[in-house]
């Protein structure tokens, strides 16, 4: 099995097998999103990141930073692998699954991480590594530690709370909502 990039090329897809159950960490995962991430620069096809989700044993989804290529700021490689995984596993939830990254993750993916009710999150380099090549995001923890007035980089301010609090009123009282 292959996995197929943009421009036709072929990278050899794992197809790794491990008891499910709480598994360890297994490194192979891990090099496979490491090579993604390799892959991505070396083709020009974007950022140096990539990522698989693992369930079961076995790589569900797998993807790479598109940020540039897609005109998404989105677009890490943990997102893109999460939305694949969803897609692939037919759930919103990907309770049970591991997610292996070249890199840890930034607020926004640790976030999707958490939303996604992933089961564990390994990771290759580490934040300070990824500063060192120019993606910091240090700004954005610290932002994150201080109440709404106190942010200065990207002023948020609440308006219309009470017409707003209608969606959540509808949801409260939706029979039909599905709960996530």
């Amino acid at each position: 099995m292959y996995y197929k990039t943009k421009e036709n090329a072929k990278i050899p897809a794992l197809c790794l097998t491990i008891n499910a159950m709480q598994s360890p960490p297994n490194p192979e995962f891990l090099r496979r999103a490491i090579a993604l991430a390799t892959h991505n620069v070396e083709t020009g096809a974007g950022g140096p990141f990539g990522a698989v989700v693992v369930h079961g044993g076995k790589i569900v989804a797998e993807a790479v930073n598109t940020v540039t290529a897609q005109l998404d700021p989105t677009a890490h490689a943990e997102v893109n692998a999460i939305r694949a995984a969803a897609k692939a596993l037919g759930s919103f939830s990907l309770a049970g699954c591991q997610l292996y990254t070249s890199c840890e993750p930034c607020p926004m993916c640790l976030a999707a991480s958490y939303w996604a009710r992933l089961e564990a999150i390994y990771y290759g380099a580490s934040a300070a590594d990824a500063a060192r090549a120019g993606f910091d995001d240090a700004f954005i923890y610290q932002e994150l530690r201080k109440e709404n007035a106190g942010r200065t980089s990207l002023p948020a301010t609440q308006l219309l709370r009470e017409e707003a609090w209608a969606s959540f009123a509808a949801w409260i009282a939706s029979e039909g909502k599905i709960a996530y």
